[in-house]
């Protein structure tokens, strides 16, 4: 899409809530972009600042839904209802309601292909690993993963051992030095670092 074009069509959805589907599919929004578009339009029940959601995040139900400050999600799913409702209707005639909140704390975020089910509180400073399916209420300040979800570190615990993992990466002054998370006017350099790190110069394959 041209620039103008995308800029103006970025500009008319930020600005009525409208067209949001055609935003995300020809302007390929990063997840600040879509994190400020669904702050704004998104129906939440409140959204904190700095918020950051994948594209491919799917919010069921989001008007049950409570986001912090400083929040990540990728794509992943946040369950606010459970359709076997329909089907106990259906059934056995009993009309009943099955719904819950999902309250994110500030400085979280949330994995790939996690799952939030309903009446969880992802307590603050706290990470989800990817593929985890929480159930239950997450404590402050801890990683969990798994299905169903359980303590793995502190997250104080993990920062250290990334820590550690950087130590001997070639790059990691230039991770230090770049502007934000993802920096365009780098990025071409740290994958070809990270390439010759990991696999060598391709020769064996």
């Amino acid at each position: 899409m041209n620039g103008w074009l995308r800029s103006a069509l970025t500009y008319y959805v930020n600005s009525t809530g409208r067209g949001g589907s055609t935003y995300k599919k020809f302007c390929n929004p990063t997840g600040r972009e879509w994190g400020n578009y669904l702050a704004r339009w998104g129906k939440f029940h409140s959204v904190g600042n700095n918020f950051h959601i994948n594209p491919g995040c799917n919010v069921t139900d989001p008007a049950l839904v409570r986001i912090g400050n400083n929040v990540g999600l990728s794509d992943c799913t946040l369950i606010g209802h459970d359709g076997v409702v329909a089907l106990i209707e259906l059934c056995y005639g009993k009309h009943l309601d099955s719904v819950g909140y999902i309250d994110i704390k500030d400085n979280c975020f949330i994995g790939h292909g996690a799952i939030v089910m309903p009446r969880v509180t992802i307590g603050p400073d706290s990470i989800v690993a990817a593929g985890a399916v929480v159930t239950k209420d997450v404590l402050p300040g801890t990683v969990v993963g798994g299905n169903p979800a359980k303590f793995i570190c502190t997250t104080e615990a993990l920062i250290k051992r990334v820590e550690d993992r950087c130590e001997s990466y070639p790059w990691i002054e230039m991770v230090k030095q770049r502007k934000g998370a993802f920096d365009p006017a780098v990025e071409p350099a740290l994958a070809a670092q990270r390439r010759q790190y990991f696999f060598g110069d391709g020769s064996n394959g």
